[in-house]
């Protein structure tokens, strides 16, 4: 077993990024080579800003290249809770975001040609309990009625044809989509330095500072001013941003992958080849690879330490979900294991903006695959002062109570959550 992210390990390295120290003046520098910072690096490029990203690791290194490689449309979570939380128009407005940033990344892939095993698959979210078909069919009569009518209410026999597991009916999200997210991340870095933009791997920003109406960045491989400053460091903020570190909980979420399945194995587990979720609060998402694994995450231990040993220790719980949601694969060889953080808000609804000479976009709550390249280039629009395309601007943004930087309570969280599966 490896204990990489697979998505990591079958890509290639981004070769484009600049060697040796950095300097200079930039009209725009972007802190984070993922996906929200590669986006405003191509965006601002395109236009023709230059734009340095100051990448701490490699270019998709974060939550970028550790997810479990679904890209949903829609909201993550209940759009009944949404628009009473949110009010309709923003709901919509955030709804329509996931919709638009599916055909955000459709288009990019084909128009910069990149090879990453990109479907319009769909996706499922399942009843994992009889009472909790109820919720997702109030759901669904709202969703399709309001705001989106590519959906669809799934009976459990439906599902025969879909997934080799009982569940208890499903809503069938038809714009979902999947794809490679290693490839897709050195494939975006490679469009972004194409259309010029300077990407420096290793470069750790340690100071932020400003004088003179410029920022200045330190970082660990020389000094760079700019006019203008993106925040796209989601969970691994550094704590010279205390700002956003008070607003992000870094939690970590788990992922293992198969051995490739055979096509009986694949027949008889995923036939509908979609990407999955189930209801539980402490739930599992899955889906098939390019080259057949069940790639089967999920937030297996409420933890913000993603090591070997915190990762072994959450594919033992995955692999033991695995088995009982597909006892057929119960035995299956496990060929990856890997962790990641993922930037979790309060009220688990993205943010992105200006605060205090600051441009951000972060906080997708573990939802951002699909939603990331499309706020990063809705942030480079609004700092060139194009239309304002941003679906949270000014949605209030408290600090968590008592977060400082590690989120302590975490442990504390996922009891509550598991009392929860277990009485609902």
């Amino acid at each position: 077993m490896k204990y990489v992210s697979y998505w990591h390990d079958t890509a290639s390295r981004f070769a484009g990024a600049v060697q040796g120290p950095v300097e200079g003046h930039y009209d725009v520098a972007v802190i984070g080579g993922g996906f929200t910072g590669l986006g405003a690096a191509r965006q601002l490029a395109m236009a023709g800003a230059k734009v340095v990203v100051l990448e701490r690791d490699t270019v998709g290194f974060g939550a970028s290249g550790r997810n479990g490689g679904h890209l949903n449309n829609g909201l993550a979570h209940s759009y009944l809770a949404a628009k009473q939380e949110l009010g309709k128009e923003r709901a919509i407005a955030l709804y329509k975001a996931l919709d638009d940033s599916i055909d955000t990344l459709e288009a990019i892939i084909a128009e910069e040609g990149i090879d990453c095993n990109f479907r319009r698959a769909g996706k499922l979210k399942l009843a994992s309990k009889p009472q909790h078909f109820a919720g997702l069919a109030k759901n669904f009569e709202a969703v399709h009625a309001e705001v989106d009518p590519d959906t669809a209410l799934l009976s459990p026999t439906d599902l025969k044809s879909e997934v080799g597991s009982p569940f208890h009916g499903a809503m069938l999200s038809k714009k979902s989509a999947m794809m490679h997210m290693g490839r897709y991340a050195v494939g975006l870095a490679e469009a972004a330095a194409g259309r010029g933009a300077t990407i420096v791997e290793n470069a750790l920003v340690t100071e932020h500072s400003q004088a003179g109406g410029r920022h200045i960045l330190k970082t660990a491989k020389g000094v760079v001013t700019a006019d203008n400053v993106l925040v796209a460091t989601g969970a691994y903020t550094t704590p010279n941003f205390g700002y956003f570190r008070r607003r992000i909980m870094a939690v970590g979420s788990f992922i293992i992958a198969t051995r490739p399945l055979t096509d009986a194995e694949v027949a008889a587990t995923m036939p509908g080849n979609r990407t999955c979720v189930n209801t539980m609060n402490i739930g599992n998402y899955w889906r098939l690879s390019p080259d057949n694994r069940l790639i089967f995450g999920g937030r297996a231990r409420f933890s913000a330490t993603s090591d070997q040993r915190s990762d072994a220790k959450s594919g033992e719980i995955l692999r033991e979900s695995l088995g009982k949601i597909f006892p057929q694969l119960a035995k299956v060889e496990i060929d990856y294991c890997w962790g990641g953080l993922v930037d979790v808000t309060k009220d688990r609804y993205p943010r992105a903006g200006y605060h205090d000479g600051l441009w951000y976009a972060m906080g997708y709550s573990g939802h951002g695959a699909q939603l990331s390249t499309h706020l990063g280039m809705a942030m480079a629009d609004a700092i060139l002062g194009r239309p304002d395309r941003n679906p949270v601007k000014d949605l209030d943004w408290p600090a968590v109570p008592g977060h400082f930087g590690k989120p302590w309570f975490l442990p504390f969280v996922g009891l509550y959550f598991k009392m929860l599966d277990k009485i609902q």
